[in-house]
């Protein structure tokens, strides 16, 4: 099952929803979608769903994580030198 439909099963007996007056563009578009993720249409409005409306980590949360990340960083800023040598690595 995937990770995004989990949390969905997990809350308890699924619910039922119908929409109605779905502007042909945006049931075309959420069409698209499904067929490209390979997943029903009706899985593909739950993911978007979840998605728009999903959990989200608190700010303090996310500025945790990245502090967390920060450290994980070698010490030292990076020279304009470096940068530009990265930048062009690879390149013709």
């Amino acid at each position: 099952m995937p990770e995004c439909l989990q949390s969905f099963q997990a809350e308890g007996v699924p619910k039922s929803l119908t929409l109605k007056n779905l502007p042909d563009g945006l049931h075309a578009r959420l069409a698209a979608a499904a067929k490209r993720h390979r997943r029903s249409l009706s899985t593909e409005a739950i993911v978007c769903l979840q998605a728009g409306l999903g959990d989200r980590p608190t700010v303090e949360d996310r500025l945790a994580q990245i502090r967390a990340l920060r450290q994980e960083l070698p010490s030292g800023l990076l020279t304009d030198a470096q940068i530009d040598r990265d930048k062009r690595a690879g390149r013709p």
